[in-house]
């Protein structure tokens, strides 16, 4: 079964409902499941390659986190965090693993993924049984994630789609080596048409707003949260780093293997 399913699983925020899409590969009855989770910026489809390779063994399931991609966008901005999204994908989970007797998952999160990853992986009872931590960790710069935020708000718009593929590659250099091949994959995966023919990302671009609202004591806040949930997960775990990684450092990557 190399073809993928797309779904949807309505889930809810304090400012009302709306719908999270996957990517299902594989046996839809499989226990076996694995959920692959993006970068902030990033979709479900990034796993594609991933998820064709591992889905005779496993039920691979990849979600476009809300605002992104082919889910529904939040009516209220403020709840584009991290917090809202590990509600959504304990809903997720919880379609997923129904009926199973043991409904735990395997947990592969990129960046932000690894951070939502985290944070849910650390809960009492969690779901998630083993955890792929890749390309991020607890330390946060308040100046870097405005910075970020600002980035991401940016209402850019190109004539063709090679001319944002081109920005594409080189907003995502340290992605490392691609061929042409996968360089344009991870351009169509993040760009769409719009109506007046031009190509424009496919975020919400208030995905921005949490992180402009971002001081510098509340990054150090998030910094020690994150390290008390680092500290709480018990589950096998493996961590990878880039080596070209501008989000994860070696020094916290080596502190994360010795706490």
């Amino acid at each position: 079964m190399s073809e993928p399913r797309l779904k949807s699983v309505q889930c809810s925020s304090p400012a009302g409902l709306h719908r999270v899409a996957y990517k299902e590969w594989g046996d839809a009855d499989n226990p076996k499941v694995l959920v692959c989770v993006h970068g902030v910026t990033r979709v479900g489809d990034d796993f594609d390659h991933l998820a064709r390779a591992l889905c005779d063994e496993y039920r691979v399931v990849c979600p476009d986190i809300v605002g992104r991609g082919r889910s529904e966008r939040l009516r209220d901005p403020a709840y584009y965090t991290v917090p809202q999204y590990v509600a959504d994908m304990v809903t997720l989970i919880a379609r997923l693993t129904a009926g199973a007797d043991d409904e735990g998952v395997a947990w592969f999160g990129t960046s932000m993924g690894g951070l939502i990853g985290m944070a849910l992986a650390a809960l009492e009872d969690s779901p998630v049984r083993r955890f792929v931590l890749n390309d991020i960790g607890p330390v946060l710069d308040g100046a870097a994630l405005r910075r970020i935020g600002d980035y991401i708000g940016q209402d850019l718009r190109f004539p063709s789609f090679a001319a944002g593929a081109e920005f594409v590659k080189t907003v995502s250099a340290s992605f490392g080596p691609h061929s042409d091949d996968e360089w344009r994959k991870l351009a169509a995966d993040v760009l769409r048409e719009g109506q007046d023919g031009q190509w424009e990302r496919h975020y919400d671009l208030n995905l921005a707003q949490p992180f402009r609202a971002i001081t510098l004591e509340g990054a150090a806040q998030d910094e020690a949260a994150l390290w008390a949930a680092w500290d709480a997960i018990r589950c096998p775990t493996l961590l990878v780093r880039g080596e070209q990684s501008d989000l994860l450092s070696r020094e916290t990557a080596q502190q994360m293997t010795q706490r």
